[in-house]
């Protein structure tokens, strides 16, 4: 049996107060119990670790062989002891958590800002991705957690749904005034933004497969990232687009664009993934716990049965 921490710490409190009855006084010991402890240690190794003196204690060789190792230990002991409360105790840490490209139309800028005003000690990594992308790096563990609008791939991942939002079809065309069914889609000019993730991206996976059960095609003419970007395309007429309902109704959304419903009504639904079977880290599994109560109190304004949203001319 090796050295335990409490005998490595009795030792080091001793040999640095120079007596039995100071260390019992700092350990919060009685005296006896710190002399016990030394000699039943002295007595395992064969050998005394102090020359008791008439004022203060000092170290024999092997004494002054153990101090330094003993004090390495104990630092060591301290520093993980530290560690691990801080975390417990979300006085520090790490919360690791991916987020749809949207996520800001769901109030996730105030969660951040409330989470790191709460927790200031903790770091906060944040990556910003079209979902399926955020999918993966759950999945391949770069990421703790995540917010995606599904479908994506949940191969070795738990899903907790939190929203629904309807999707909208935006234009500008003032002809367009009745639900758009996906045959007017696949006859329009469409403009569809997260260009990189492509038929990827869960809205358009939707898409896509509704409009092969149809025997259809929905070809974009314009590609961009943003959502910000095919907006104001649509705005100056340049084609058309689908956004959520949050995104309608948020300061991007330009004048002059009306936000219809789809024929066939469509949803964004956003959900909280992780790991299956994974143990978040205290302070990821607080910023989850933040993340599913403000999407559970977030409320899309509903339908306007005018076909109008967002800002007005």
């Amino acid at each position: 049996m090796s050295l335990s921490l409490i005998q490595l710490r009795v030792f080091v409190t001793a040999a640095q107060c120079g007596s039995f009855t100071a260390a019992a006084k700092q350990l919060h010991m009685s005296q006896p119990t710190v002399s016990e402890t030394i000699r039943r240690v002295e007595q395992r190794y064969g050998t005394p670790l102090f020359v008791r003196g008439s004022k203060r204690l000092i170290l024999t060789a092997p004494g002054e062989e153990l101090m330094p190792l003993a004090e390495q230990t104990l630092a060591s002991a301290d520093g993980a002891d530290r560690a691990l409360r801080a975390v417990t105790g979300l006085q520090g840490g790490v919360a690791s958590i991916g987020l749809l490209r949207n996520a800001k139309f769901y109030a996730m800028a105030d969660l951040l800002t409330s989470f790191h005003a709460r927790y200031p000690n903790v770091r906060l990594r944040v990556i910003g991705v079209n979902s399926a992308d955020v999918a993966d790096l759950v999945r391949d563990g770069d990421l703790e957690a995540g917010l995606v609008v599904l479908p994506v791939d949940t191969r070795e991942l738990s899903v907790t749904p939190l929203l629904q939002d309807e999707v909208l079809y935006a234009t500008s065309d003032p002809a367009r005034t009745r639900p758009v069914s996906l045959e007017d889609m696949a006859e329009a000019s469409l403009i569809l933004y997260d260009a990189h993730a492509g038929w990827r991206d869960p809205t358009r996976r939707q898409l896509a497969e509704r409009a092969l059960l149809r025997g259809l095609s929905l070809t974009p003419r314009i590609e961009v990232e943003q959502v910000d970007t095919a907006l104001e395309l649509v705005a100056a007429g340049a084609g058309e687009t689908v956004v959520s309902r949050a995104v309608s109704e948020s300061s991007i959304a330009p004048a002059g664009v009306r936000y219809l419903p789809l024929q066939e009504p469509l949803y964004d639904t956003v959900a909280l993934i992780q790991k299956e079977s994974a143990i978040l880290s205290p302070a990821t599994r607080e910023l989850a716990r933040l993340a599913r109560a403000t999407l559970t109190d977030f409320r899309p304004t509903s339908a306007d049965p005018s076909g109008v949203g967002g800002r007005r001319q």
